[in-house]
């Protein structure tokens, strides 16, 4: 009998016990149990030169269990009960109807850095550039302009939020036209 088979003979008993300790549940311990087999098998002449054949089979198991975890996704069963968040969507999106009157309402200088950085995506670096400033003076032209268009919109749109802080209701404004 080769050295791995008297090996694993001798310590496959204690591998399956600790894999099925870890797991809690008998199919898993025996799936990884079998992969580990083969990992074994694989280094068999080299596993023979092994000092201690134990101590290789658990740090085997114990990568394995790492690597196998890693990958499980826990599913966590929702309650039939569960709040829909539709009617805080359907708000914000309402809500940004007032965002164009508001945003009129503003400086030219915020509704610029506004529109450039958030509406079209330009990067803080490129409005920078784009308007002769240095990166850091950008970015705190486009947070001053981000504050006083939530002021603008809290005040204007009669935004109320609730206790976690998410918007509840506002009284929309229409476009003058």
């Amino acid at each position: 009998m080769s050295c791995l088979m008297n090996a694993w003979g001798r310590h496959e008993a204690e591998l399956r016990a600790w894999l099925r300790s870890r797991f809690g549940n008998v199919h898993d311990a025996e799936d990884l149990l079998q992969e580990i087999f083969i990992k074994a098998l694989r280094h068999e002449r080299r596993f023979c030169e092994l000092d201690n054949a134990r101590a290789w089979l658990f740090e085997v198991t114990r990568n394995a269990l790492a690597d196998r975890l890693r990958v499980a996704r826990t599913l966590v069963e929702l309650p039939d009960d569960l709040v829909s968040e539709t009617h805080e969507t359907a708000t914000i999106d309402t809500l940004a109807q007032c965002l164009p009157r508001a945003l009129a309402e503003l400086s030219a200088t915020d509704r610029e850095a506004i529109t450039l950085c958030d509406l079209e995506g330009m990067s803080q670096a490129d409005f920078a550039h784009h308007a002769g400033l240095t990166l850091p003076a950008a970015k705190s032209r486009v947070q001053r302009a981000r504050k006083r268009l939530h002021l603008h919109l809290m005040t204007a749109c009669q935004v109320t939020l609730d206790t976690d802080g998410r918007v509840c209701c506002f009284v929309p404004r229409a476009q003058p036209g």
